[in-house]
């Protein structure tokens, strides 16, 4: 349970919420704005805590940790991609991938950094700060930053939501890819149902509460499952 204190009192933003993400899958997070949705992946990924309740990840107690533990989870095991790309503006692609690991006093893995940015048609594109890429390109960089220290999981807040719908294409497609061919376990937060339709699984929320799930939806099953849960929330 997460509750936020306000003028007009306590709010549940997240309410008897009970989810396992599953190893290697792509799951979509879907609900109307204050669902709960951005709340649950925060607290998920270690940036918020819980007023009550457990979140477990690689087998870690978070709610045990310090903040300087956390902190080193993070950098370590958990990998974000943000709609608003968060790249250094003086750096170089390939130093904005490989920041997260240079903060952590490592080396890339070679090959992995190679087979990454070549997935993502960035080989030509390394030396160029964000101000020389295209909205697409800032966002591929972003992915690979995510992906190059090998986190058990990644967490997607609306990753398409400033491209185009080629751009957002070429985006979803590789996070599936790196699901299915590179063994990542995926969780985005998205309002769009073509996004979600990338997905393995897509989880509903609505007033902090798990309200449906679809295993292997196509956009029609989003759209028409967020049909019924407006007709639902406009019939009480």
């Amino acid at each position: 349970m997460k509750v936020y204190d306000s003028a007009a009192g306590a709010v549940r933003a997240l309410d008897g919420v009970s989810v396992d993400f599953v190893r290697e899958r792509f799951t979509a997070i879907m609900g109307p704005s204050g669902s709960g949705k951005s709340t649950l992946m925060h607290c998920v990924a270690g940036l918020d805590r819980l007023t009550s309740g457990e979140v477990r990840v690689g087998g870690q107690e978070l709610s045990l940790l310090s903040d300087r533990e956390l902190t080193l989870l993070r950098r370590e095991a958990i990998g974000f991609v943000f709609q608003a790309f968060n790249l250094l503006p003086t750096l170089s692609a390939r130093e904005n991938i490989t920041l997260p690991l240079a903060l952590a006093g490592d080396q890339p893995d070679g090959a992995w950094l190679h087979e990454v940015v070549a997935t993502l048609g960035l080989g030509d594109r390394l030396a160029h700060r964000p101000s020389e890429l295209s909205g697409g390109q800032q966002q591929r960089v972003a992915v690979a930053r995510a992906l190059v220290a090998r986190p058990q999981l990644i967490f997607a807040d609306e990753p398409t939501g400033n491209l185009d719908s080629r751009a957002s294409g070429e985006i979803l497609a590789f996070l599936g890819r790196a699901v299915r061919d590179l063994g990542q376990t995926i969780v985005m937060v998205t309002h769009d149902p073509v996004a979600a339709a990338h997905a393995d699984d897509v989880l509903f929320l609505a007033d902090g509460r798990v309200v449906g799930e679809l295993s292997d939806p196509t956009a029609d099953d989003v759209l028409d499952r967020l049909k019924a849960l407006g007709d639902e929330e406009a019939s009480r």
